[in-house]
C-alpha cells in the first residue's frame, strides 16, 4: 500500500476473535484500530431511521447486516482489518481463513491500473459512421477540453485524459460510440462522467452529424483493474484428520481453477466466491455493490466466460494465487461518508486512497476465493458452512440462547442439523 501520511501499526492476526462476545470484539476493535468516540459509537448504535430516509426513497424501515471484520490480512506489507457487511458467516470466516493462509508467505500484494471511469455517448443515425469516428478522433483535444469544462474533477487533480470512438454494429443498425476516459481520483465517479457525458453531447452531435441518445458512465470498468497476488505453501492444507497431503490439495485446487477456465457454469459459482468478499466490504463502506457486481461478470465475459483468479505451482512447489478485477470503488462522495457506520468502516480500513482500497477489494476477492476452492476439493463446502449455520438453525428453533452452541454443536456431530432436530435437542436438555 501506497501511502501519503503516517500509517497506523497494529496486528491484523487475533487469535480467537470470533470466540469472543460482540461487546469484546468491538473493544478489539476499538483498540486495536485507535477508532473515534464518533466511529465507537455509530459502531454500538447502527440504526437511524431519519438517515435511512434521506439515503433512499420511500422509506419505511431499515435492514440491518451484522458487521464483520475479516482478520489476518496483510496487504502490501500492512495488517489490514477488512470490514464485511454480510448476513452469511461463513463469507466472513473463509475470508479470514484465505487470509491466514496467505499470511506465513507475506500475505497480498496488490496493484491497480488507476481510478479511470469510461462515459458512453451514442450517436444514431450517422451518416457515415466511420468518417465520423475520425472527425471526432481529429476533435479529441476539443472533447477533453469540453469535458473538463463540466464539474470539479479538475481541481482535485482529475478529470477527462482521452477519447475513444467506436463504430458498434447493432441489431438497429451502426453507432457511433464515443468514450470519454476520466480519473476520477478518489471518487467512485458516476456523476462526475455522466456530467461530462451530457455536457459532451452536444458537440458530438455537431461533429457525427447524428442524434445521441444515451449519455451515461459503463460499468465495464476495464480501465479500473486492481490485481492481488499470493503464494501458499502446500503446508498449510494439511489438516491431522485429513488424507489429503497439502501437496495433493494443491494440485486439487488448481484442477478446480482449469474446470472454470473451460466451464462457465462452473466459472460462475467461481466467480461468485470472489463477490461473496466483495460485495461484503462494499456494502459495508457504502460503496455499489451493484456496479461492482455488473463490471466483474462482464470483465470476466470478454474473451468468453472464465474465472476472475487463477492458480498455478510455481517453481518452489507454491500455490501461486492470482486475482484481476475491475473495481470501481470512492473513499468520497456518494454514501461513503453520508452514513456514521460506513464511516467507521471506512476508519477501520484505514485507506489514504481510492487504488489503495481497491487493492484490499482485490487481496479480499481472493482470499475468500482461495479458502472456498481449499473447502471444495476437501472435505466440501457444507462441512464448514452447517457448522456456522447450525446456530442460527438452533435460535431459529427456539433453543435459549445459553443453549445454542450445544445444540448446534450436538446437530453438527450428528451431522443433522435441521429445526426438526433442534426442537428435539431443546426438550433433551430441558429448555
Amino acid at each position: 500500500m501506497s501511502s501519503g501520511r503516517e500509517r497506523r501499526r497494529m496486528n491484523s492476526r487475533i487469535s480467537g476473535f470470533y470466540k469472543q462476545g460482540v461487546p469484546d470484539r468491538l473493544d478489539e476493535i476499538v483498540e486495536r484500530c485507535d477508532l473515534s468516540a464518533e466511529a465507537t459509537e455509530a459502531l454500538r448504535d447502527s440504526t437511524d431511521l431519519d438517515l435511512a430516509d434521506r439515503l433512499s426513497e420511500n422509506v419505511v424501515g431499515s435492514v440491518t447486516l451484522p458487521l464483520s471484520v475479516a482478520t489476518n490480512f496483510t496487504v502490501d506489507g500492512e495488517d489490514v482489518l477488512v470490514p464485511m457487511a454480510v448476513e452469511e458467516s461463513s463469507v466472513v470466516a473463509a475470508a479470514s481463513h484465505g487470509a491466514r493462509m496467505a499470511r506465513e508467505t507475506g500475505g497480498f500484494s496488490t496493484s491497480v491500473s488507476g481510478p479511470y471511469m469510461v462515459a458512453q455517448i451514442q450517436a444514431l443515425d450517422v451518416p457515415d459512421p466511420r468518417a465520423a469516428r475520425v472527425r471526432l478522433l481529429d476533435a479529441r483535444s476539443r472533447l477533453v477540453a469540453e469535458a473538463n469544462d463540466q464539474g470539479v474533477l479538475v481541481s482535485h487533480g482529475g478529470g477527462c485524459e482521452d477519447v475513444e470512438v467506436r463504430v458498434v454494429d447493432t441489431p438497429e443498425g451502426e453507432m457511433v460510440v464515443t468514450h470519454l476516459v476520466v480519473n476520477v481520483q478518489d471518487a467512485m465517479g458516476a456523476n462526475a462522467v455522466n456530467t461530462m457525458a451530457e455536457g459532451v453531447a452536444p458537440t458530438v452531435e455537431e461533429i457525427t452529424g447524428g442524434e445521441v441518445s444515451l449519455r451515461i458512465l459503463s460499468n465495464l470498468a476495464d480501465h479500473r483493474v486492481a490485481r492481488a497476488h499470493c503464494r501458499v505453501d502446500p503446508a498449510e492444507f494439511e489438516r491431522e484428520d485429513a488424507d489429503l497431503t497439502g501437496e495433493a490439495v494443491r494440485d486439487r485446487i488448481v484442477d478446480a481453477w482449469a474446470f472454470a477456465v473451460g466451464d462457465p457454469y462452473r466459472a460462475a459459482t467461481h466467480n461468485k466466491g470472489v463477490m461473496n468478499g466483495v460485495d461484503a466490504l462494499a456494502t459495508a463502506t457504502l460503496n455499489d455493490w451493484r456496479a461492482l457486481e455488473a463490471g466483474a461478470h462482464a470483465y470476466a465475459a470478454l474473451g468468453g466466460y472464465g474465472p476472475l483468479t487463477s492458480y498455478e505451482v510455481d517453481d518452489e512447489g507454491m500455490l501461486s494465487c492470482s486475482i484481476e478485477v475491475p473495481i470501481q470503488v470512492g473513499t468520497v462522495g456518494g454514501a461513503t461518508h453520508a452514513h456514521p457506520t460506513s464511516k467507521a468502516a471506512m476508519e477501520i480500513l484505514d485507506v489514504d486512497s481510492a487504488d489503495e482500497f481497491a487493492g484490499v477489494f482485490a487481496a479480499l476477492g481472493l482470499a475468500e476465493n482461495l479458502a472456498s476452492m481449499r473447502a471444495l476439493v476437501t472435505e466440501g463446502i457444507q462441512s464448514g458452512h452447517m457448522k456456522l449455520h447450525a446456530k442460527n438453525v438452533a435460535a431459529e428453533a427456539g433453543a435459549p440462547e445459553d443453549l445454542v452452541d450445544e445444540v448446534a454443536a450436538r446437530m453438527v456431530a450428528e451431522d443433522d442439523v435441521r429445526q426438526g432436530r433442534a426442537r428435539e435437542l431443546v426438550d433433551e436438555l430441558g429448555a
